[in-house]
């Protein structure tokens, strides 16, 4: 593998994926991107942060955009396209980084040095996670679950090839609920260091 590294980490809502992606950053002492890489894009090009947020990861809705001679009117498209051309630059520099969502399993697909995970959690487990951090009950806890791997799935599924959560996707797809969140993340760091070496 090249000395440039991309991880990419797509995630069920609650199953711990974003606080391994952390931690993965850590270890391997690279930069870091999620919610952040719209904070970046913003101050780089003046753009309204808040205004983009808004449409962060959020599927096209399509009943409201039009699409004449091959530009699109949807602002969440506007949206996912300026990250995934953000991406594709640092990829192009040569950075190496870890970035959580945002299709880059897909739009960074070309890159040898990409690394693509899917991490999922039982039901329970994530419905626990939720409860106890949002101080909600078990059925908002799972509607809350429902709403985010909804919208999650219709947005990578509307821009990637592969299907969001298809093993055959990722490089590997694992449950945190077996190993626990700091073990599931040593379990993957010691994986990459692997694919490193090779």
């Amino acid at each position: 593998m090249d000395d440039q590294l991309i991880i990419a980490v797509s995630r069920e809502f609650a199953s711990g994926g974003r606080e391994i992606a952390h931690m993965l950053s850590e270890r391997f002492a690279i930069n870091y991107y999620d919610r952040n890489l719209l904070d970046e894009i913003a101050a780089e090009t003046l753009g309204d942060i808040e205004r983009l947020r808004q449409f962060d990861e959020v599927p096209k809705r399509s009943f409201l955009s039009r699409t004449v001679r091959g530009l699109s009117s949807s602002p969440e498209e506007h949206v996912a396209n300026i990250q995934f051309e953000y991406l594709q630059k640092k990829a192009e520099a040569g950075e190496s980084f870890v970035i959580v969502g945002r299709c880059a399993d897909d739009v960074l697909s070309d890159y040898s040095c990409l690394i693509k995970l899917f991490i999922l959690a039982d039901e329970e487990s994530k419905i626990q996670r939720v409860m106890e951090s949002r101080k909600i009950s078990e059925e908002e806890a799972k509607n809350v679950i429902n709403r985010h791997d909804k919208r999650r799935r219709a947005y990578h599924n509307y821009y990637c090839c592969n299907q969001w959560g298809d093993a055959r996707g990722y490089d590997i797809t694992i449950n945190t609920s077996r190993l626990g969140i700091e073990k599931t993340a040593d379990l993957l760091e010691n994986y990459i260091r692997q694919r490193i070496e090779t």
